[in-house]
């Protein structure tokens, strides 16, 4: 019986499949073809879309290469027009000839350590031979590498180029400062990169960063200053009582973000920013800290404020790093603590009698009124942060400051027998300014500011300043083996020591002082505080570093536009 009634089960399932069944009933038949024809076009829909979406995509990843071989050939443009050629750019016929003059001064620096002192960190002019003050690793050839493709010095470029490729060593014994090290070495590397493309310069970066980033293992992530390139040992100097200096360790960030946005890798990145964080959490409220910090608890020691030697560079790359991080909210930190600082920074500033010179006092306990010409670069940071004020007010206050600063600084050179400033200067009631430390070593930070200055403001006055200093290093430091620096601002007297920042900062700012605005404009590039221009890039917190090389199927984020001239306000 189970088996009858299976079988007539089944035969009644089966009649839904004989053509009669549907002959007989004409409604049934008509739902038949209609979920035939509804399920065939589902699936040959979907088989459409999906050719649709290939296509597409195939579209979009041809549209993405097309477009990133036009950028490529954008920048190549660029870059032959604004660093090589300046062929179409109107050139003021007296900024030209002077552009000439400082290069051939370059040449003749960069040919005199060819010459006697070539792959050794600095020459000696007097004695026509070299000598390793950063333990061998070629500090002028790389200081002056950017300097070099800026100029358009190519042949030197590429002579220079294949000595870091061939010859440029990092394992060695040595104990290296850190500060020097990276704004010198690891900024003059990714500079050179950034304008060139060559891979071998980023390759160099990342092996001495490499060598760098153990001096950052410390309970509280402030940096020891001194470590061994082949050892990996760290430590801080003994005459700092084994605290940590505030500018050594707050003059990586620029470098070293940009080491992680270059390369892929957050590690150098995450170990810089945590030296901020950590400063930020007890940041006093002037904004204004002690030149010396315990690396083991990051609490200042009971030591000088001072925006000259040992604590300059912290408060620029504050300032730097906000603009290098395209001013978004994930550096709006550094801004914070930035304007916090120069309202600190208000503080210390007086007025000499009888002339009402500006300057900035150090600070320990009581106000001393000295200040370091290195305390020149200020007038150059406040004029680039004057325009991120939301009050235009107070923009417009830090602006004028800088402009008076700038003036104080041209008078360190103006008022010495060979018109090139002094170490330092002291301020005396009555008597205006006195030279303390007499020596000059061809130091960068006054044309610095009055680059700034010029490409901020458009007045020329800075330009004139600028060149009267290039005519003071002309008449008093060139010698026939290159330049030197003075024992004595007063007497003349010369030393024996090129330093290789004269090639990377002071003859670079003097080059950009009577440059056209396009080369190296200020909206697309940031200067480390060895002159090393670094390329900004778009900055993202929010996605893995590693990420950042591959291509994102969307739209671009670029637009092509006409050649950028600078922000220039003519007067």
């Amino acid at each position: 019986m189970a088996r009858n009634k299976l079988v007539n089960g089944s035969h009644g399932i089966w009649k839904y499949f004989n053509p009669a069944f549907y002959l007989r009933r004409p409604r049934r038949l008509a739902l038949l073809i209609i979920l035939f024809v509804s399920v065939s076009m589902v699936v040959w829909d979907r088989q459409s879309l999906s050719r649709d979406y290939q296509f597409e995509v195939s579209k979009l990843n041809e549209e993405v290469l097309r477009l990133q071989q036009m950028l490529e050939e954008i920048k190549s443009v660029t870059e032959d027009v604004s660093v090589n050629s300046l062929k179409d750019v109107h050139e003021d016929p007296v900024d030209a000839q002077r552009m000439q003059r400082v290069k051939e001064a370059m040449i003749h620096a960069w040919s005199s350590y060819e010459k006697y002192a070539w792959g050794q960190d600095e020459l000696q002019p007097q004695t026509k031979d070299g000598v390793d003050s950063f333990g061998g690793l070629g500090a002028t050839m790389i200081d002056a590498l950017d300097t070099l493709y800026i100029m358009g010095l190519d042949e030197q470029f590429q002579k220079a180029r294949e000595w870091v490729a061939s010859s440029l060593d990092f394992d060695k014994d040595y104990a290296a400062s850190m500060f020097e090290t990276t704004i010198r070495v690891v900024g003059g590397l990714l500079s050179a990169y950034d304008l060139s493309g060559d891979k071998i310069f980023l390759e160099k970066a990342t092996d001495i960063a490499d060598r760098l980033l153990p001096a950052w293992d410390t309970q509280s992530g402030i940096p020891y200053n001194i470590i061994n390139l082949k050892h990996g040992n760290a430590h801080n100097p003994t005459w700092a009582g084994g605290d940590s200096i505030l500018a050594d360790s707050g003059t990586e960030q620029l470098e070293f973000i940009a080491l992680s946005q270059r390369t892929g890798d957050p590690k150098y990145q995450q170990k810089v920013e945590k030296v901020i964080s950590v400063l930020n959490k007890n940041f006093p409220a002037d904004g204004l800290l002690p030149i010396y910090i315990n690396p083991d608890t990051a609490i200042p020691s009971y030591s000088t404020i001072t925006f000259g030697a040992m604590g300059d560079s912290f408060y620029e790359y504050l300032l730097k790093v906000w603009v290098f991080g395209n001013k978004t909210s994930a550096v709006k930190h550094y801004r914070d603590m930035w304007e916090k600082s120069m309202n600190g920074l208000l503080s210390l500033v007086r007025k000499s009698t009888p002339s009402s010179f500006t300057y900035i006092c150090e600070k320990n306990g009581n106000l001393i009124d000295k200040m370091d010409e290195l305390a020149c670069f200020a007038p150059g940071m406040l004029a680039l942060g004057a325009s991120g004020y939301s009050d235009p007010a107070e923009g417009k206050k830090f602006l004028s400051l800088a402009e008076e600063l700038a003036w104080t600084c041209y008078n360190f050179y103006q008022s010495t027998p060979t018109k090139l400033a002094g170490e330092n200067y002291f301020f005396n009631s009555g008597s205006d300014m006195s030279v303390g430390t007499s020596w000059n070593i061809l130091r960068p930070e006054t044309v610095e500011s009055l680059f700034y200055l010029w490409r901020l403001t458009g007045n020329k006055t800075y330009q004139e300043w600028g060149w009267n200093i290039f005519e003071a290093f002309e008449k008093n430091s060139r010698i026939e083996s290159g330049y030197v620096g003075l024992k004595d601002v007063n007497t003349g007297v010369k030393d024996n020591k090129m330093q290789s920042f004269f090639l990377a900062e002071t003859l670079k700012y003097l080059y950009l002082l009577f440059s056209p605005t396009t080369v190296i404009p200020l909206d697309e590039w940031v200067f480390n505080t060895e002159a090393h221009p670094l390329k900004i890039k778009p900055r993202n917190d929010q996605v893995n570093l590693k990420q950042s090389n591959k291509v994102l199927l969307r739209k671009p984020a670029f637009r092509i536009r006409q050649r950028h001239y600078g922000r220039i306000t003519k007067k």
